[in-house]
């Protein structure tokens, strides 16, 4: 049921030599005894997350840089895809197809993963097209893979390979919990070590580009860092007039929950205010002094150096 919403994706990417106006010019070419610059061909996976519209998800790095995306389904049609907009920060890409009687993949609630829950990840590792493995949920809020990004990655220990990346991790219900995404593989394959996007925060990456054609980023104005022993983040600096200092937050408060959702660490946080489009509202469960207390913050303007 959930194979045919697992996409190949060929992307054709121009080489950098290609860009070069100098290098693109016959004469010139010919007269310092250059070769045509060539074209780059790689490879990934996607998922359909809506039919009706033709949307598939898959990973930022997978089509960056591409002139050209092709989307082979399982039942072997091919379909020239549009790059609807890309996230970065998240790795996180939405594109489009104009195909008939696809397949969709249903979603599930991610935040209720659990270390241990059993996993499959399908996609097209190597090129060599689809393929299944099984494994466990390792670990979940894993950060610190890339210092950019916005990371609050599922790990598991279900075989991932260069060409996973962009495909799906399912539970055993058949619904998606994540985008495979990375890995840790010191010799270029898996060691049981592999990360995907949750599928929460996919979707609102996926929400936001489907409106926007990007992620409209915003800022609470607050630095924040880890709560030695425990869960939570705690606020280590307040930027002046910022939606994080009208709401009432303070140094030294600890944020234990945006919106309903417990956070685990400043990581997290991070990855989940980082979603979260400008102008919302949204509902923060600090503790000050030992004692719970609700705050309502306004999502402003992105600035540098400040979530």
């Amino acid at each position: 049921r959930v194979a045919p919403a697992v996409v190949n994706i060929a992307v054709l990417v121009r080489s950098p030599e290609e860009q070069n106006p100098l290098l693109r010019d016959p004469f010139f070419r010919r007269f310092f005894g250059l070769q045509a610059p060539q074209p780059q061909l790689s490879a990934g996976s996607g998922v359909i997350v809506d039919a009706k519209q033709g949307y598939v998800i898959t990973n930022h790095h997978v089509v960056k840089d591409a002139s050209e995306i092709a989307v082979t389904l399982k039942d072997n049609r091919r379909f020239p895809a549009q790059l609807v907009g890309s996230d970065a920060g998240t790795d996180i890409a939405l594109l489009k197809i104009a195909a008939e009687n696809l397949a969709e993949l249903r979603v599930c609630d991610s935040d209720k993963l659990a270390v241990g829950d059993f996993v499959v990840a399908i996609g097209n590792p190597f090129g060599i097209g689809q393929t299944v493995t099984s494994g466990i949920v390792s670990a979940l809020g894993r950060s610190g893979l890339s210092p950019e990004g916005f990371e609050d990655f599922i790990q598991t220990d279900a075989p991932i390979n260069p060409g996973n990346s962009g495909g799906a991790l399912v539970n055993l219900r058949g619904e998606l919990v994540g985008i495979n995404s990375a890995i840790i593989g010191p010799a270029g394959g898996s060691v049981g070590i592999g990360f995907a996007v949750p599928i929460n925060m996919a979707r609102a990456v996926m929400q936001q580009i489907a409106r926007f054609g990007e992620v409209r980023r915003g800022r609470l104005g607050i630095q924040m860092q880890d709560v030695p022993g425990r869960d939570g983040a705690a606020i280590a600096q307040v930027q002046p007039d910022s939606p994080a200092d009208k709401a009432g937050l303070r140094q030294g408060d600890i944020v234990t929950a945006v919106n309903g959702r417990p956070v685990r660490g400043a990581a997290e946080l991070r990855a989940t205010l980082g979603v979260i489009p400008v102008g919302e509202t949204i509902e923060l469960r600090v503790e000050r002094s030992g004692e719970a207390r609700t705050l309502r913050a306004r999502i402003g303007e992105l600035e540098a150096r400040h979530a």
